[in-house]
């Protein structure tokens, strides 16, 4: 760790000796140029800015004098040059803030970066080497990849941000500090005090309250404890454990836990190896959460999407929601594993690790593994009914569908608001603020003949506010498990608010990890990170490849820090952007780049849960393994073949449907085509 943290403080200040000219001008050593009214314009390769007492100059390397059309902060700007200076109308604070320049050059787009401050009747001029922009990423990967946790990875990440945005002071500790407690002070209160994060906080907690009350009251076990009957045979077992995965999936969590502890009693009855149990679990907890509509993972994941959107300065008029729904099409891996683990059970062959748990289970009986050197690991939440609880499957069924059906109500209503706001604008005669009038006229907006049942549905989910109708519908959740628990005396209203707390608590390691990732994300957008990528591989990469890399990526930081999440945080703000000015650079229309950004957006996620699977660290895979009773190596071992099975599938389909364009026909073609390889394999190699 010591050594890491030295190393990167030679890298920031090789790179302020080399590149990060400190300039403290007098005001008297200044040259000043009157200002020439000049048409011709001038093309330049270098720039830079100087300090003229408590005036600021562009200096560009091409002395003759002319108009130079450039880009500071976002904005479109038009300077005079006499003598290669041009004066800029802006003030700075003793604080300082970022400038960020952009101009087109003989060789290309030229992008610089300089954080500038007041100091005394002159300026502190720092340029900060765009490069730079990639060590806060950096730092929150390589350390997740050394010490296994990710929290801290986060916090360092966003402190080196923050001390890269504050001018690269190594001039006084209190600089330095100063960059430290801006970590709090700055981004992450920033990062919580955004309405849309905060939406995420609330439905998080709220969704982790119900799952909390539904279990004590004895509802998720009804739930599996009416389906226990047709397990009557070692498929069919099999067969419940997979819909029970199926069914429960609003948490991966409450998966894990609920379905392993649940149903170990009936797969050891059928000698039915703890492996496979874990497997099953294991398999259709995070893929089932993470392409569900409604979960604990919707939040995290629009958010997430949201970030990275954002960036790309309004070139699609879509909402989180409904870039998520557009891109489940791409989204191989949670369905393919899904289907692997069905084809499975029903053809009842096994291959590699797998196969020869099965055998000692099937031929000794012995459906745990033989005692092995056990890990460290976390204890399990307490999942259980509370005392005398009945198990009437509908205490939790109804609180599930009320939070479905608010979601749907609450898109509805929401979408109808905008449609209706946007209707007024051509005062349509008879238009009246209802769904039915609105629904009635939308065919306004669009060209004549496209206005057909899908295309409305679309532009009113579209159109949408879908954190509103999450915490509708969360807030529907809770409360109506908690009239269900006390109408019928299961818990007093005291308990079920305990209950209700204790599911808060389960939901904040992930919102810890979700706020200081939004914080991440702040700083890489401060320091156009993803500007210096597109720019660093817009010339040489073909955008197609672009989901193949992002999955490897993506894979590859899951299995190294055991997290979906922070995978997902980290790569969504800077992988969005990226792939859209890469297709840009590539002379793509917005409307060509879009079903690529709807395949990278897919595949972050997808193979997110990927490297989730084969990782030895990751949290699903231990309370997997504990809720089967089953060794977590042991399970890890076993698992890993079906899971790089998939695996291999779901990239060769990535780079399919980026090659040949995506659509839902295509995507099921492909599913339909790995699921006769999958079912060869299982011949081939299975038994």
């Amino acid at each position: 760790m010591y050594r890491f943290i030295c190393l990167i403080l030679f890298l920031l200040c090789s790179a302020v000796s080399a590149h990060g000219q400190q300039l403290l001008i007098p005001v008297d050593s200044a040259t000043t140029t009157a200002p020439v009214e000049i048409k011709e314009r001038i093309s330049f390769n270098e720039l830079s800015i100087e300090s003229s007492g408590d005036q600021l100059q562009l200096r560009i390397d091409n002395l003759s004098p002319g108009t130079a059309q450039l880009s500071m902060d976002g904005e479109a700007v038009s300077l005079d040059f006499a003598n290669g200076l041009s004066q800029i109308d802006k003030s700075f604070s003793k604080k300082g803030e970022l400038v960020f320049l952009s101009h087109e050059a003989s060789s290309g787009k030229k992008l610089q970066l300089f954080h500038i401050s007041a100091k005394d009747g002159t300026h502190r001029i720092q340029r900060i080497p765009l490069w730079l922009s990639m060590v806060p990423p950096l730092i929150a990967i390589i350390l997740a990849l050394i010490f296994k946790e990710v929290v801290s990875s986060l916090f360092l990440g966003i402190f080196s941000g923050a001390f890269i945005a504050n001018g690269l002071r190594f001039d006084s500790f209190y600089h330095f500090f100063k960059s430290l407690f801006s970590v709090i002070d700055t981004y992450i209160i920033n990062a919580v005090a955004d309405s849309g994060h905060m939406s995420i906080i609330v439905f998080s907690l709220l969704i982790g309250g119900m799952v909390a009350i539904i279990s004590k009251n004895g509802g998720m076990a009804g739930v599996v404890d009416s389906l226990q009957g047709y397990a009557k045979s070692v498929r069919s077992s099999q067969f419940i454990t997979w819909i029970l995965g199926l069914a429960i999936f609003f948490d991966d969590y409450a998966n894990t836990l609920i379905v392993g502890n649940t149903m170990r009693p009936v797969t050891d009855k059928f000698n039915i190896s703890r492996e496979k149990l874990a497997y099953l679990v294991d398999s259709t907890a995070a893929p089932i959460a993470a392409i569900a509509f409604i979960t604990t993972w919707i939040g995290a994941e629009l958010s997430y999407i949201d970030s990275g959107m954002s960036q790309l300065s309004g070139s699609y008029d879509m909402t989180p929601y409904s870039i998520f729904i557009s891109s489940l099409k791409y989204s191989f891996y949670p369905f393919l594993t899904l289907i692997f683990g069905f084809l499975v059970i029903y053809t009842q062959r096994d291959f590699g690790p797998m196969k020869a748990a099965e055998h000692r289970a099937r031929t000794t009986g012995q459906v745990s593994p033989a005692a092995t050197t056990s890990e460290d690991e976390p204890n399990m939440e307490d999942l259980s009914p509370v005392k005398n609880a009945p198990l009437r499957w509908y205490n939790a069924a109804i609180p599930v569908l009320t939070v479905i059906f608010m979601t749907i109500i609450g898109l509805i209503d929401t979408g109808i608001d905008s449609l209706y706001a946007e209707l007024s604008e051509l005062n349509i005669p008879g238009l009246q603020h209802s769904w039915g009038s609105v629904w009635t006229h939308a065919a306004a907006l669009f060209a004549e003949g496209d206005g057909g049942f899908f295309a409305k549905l679309g532009k009113l989910i579209g159109a949408a506010d879908s954190y509103v109708a999450l915490l509708w519908a969360s807030l529907s959740g809770v409360m109506v498990a908690l009239f269900l628990t006390v109408s019928q005396r299961i818990m007093k209203l005291f308990d079920s608010m305990h209950w209700m707390a204790e599911g808060f608590k389960t939901m904040m390691p992930a919102l810890i990890i979700l706020t200081l990732a939004w914080a991440l994300a702040s700083t890489t957008e401060q320091l156009h990170t993803a500007e210096y990528l597109s720019g660093a591989l817009e010339n040489s990469l073909n955008p197609i490849f672009m989901p193949v890399i992002i999955f490897v990526l993506a894979a590859f930081i899951a299995f190294s820090t055991g997290s979906s999440w922070s995978t997902m945080a980290i790569l969504y703000p800077i992988a969005i952007p990226t792939t859209f000015a890469i297709c840009q650079a590539n002379g793509m229309t917005p409307d060509e780049t879009l079903p690529l950004l709807l395949n990278v957006i897919a595949t972050v996620l997808a193979a997110s849960v990927l490297g989730d699977h084969c990782s030895p660290i990751s949290d699903t895979t231990i309370l997997s393994s504990l809720a089967s009773d089953c060794n977590h190596i042991d399970h890890v071992r076993t698992q890993m073949p079906y899971a790089l099975t998939v695996g291999a599938a779901s990239i060769i389909c990535v780079f399919i449907s980026a090659l040949l364009g995506g659509s839902w026909l295509m995507t099921l073609v492909l599913l339909v085509i790995c699921t006769g390889i999958f079912w060869l394999i299982l011949h081939k190699l299975g038994a």
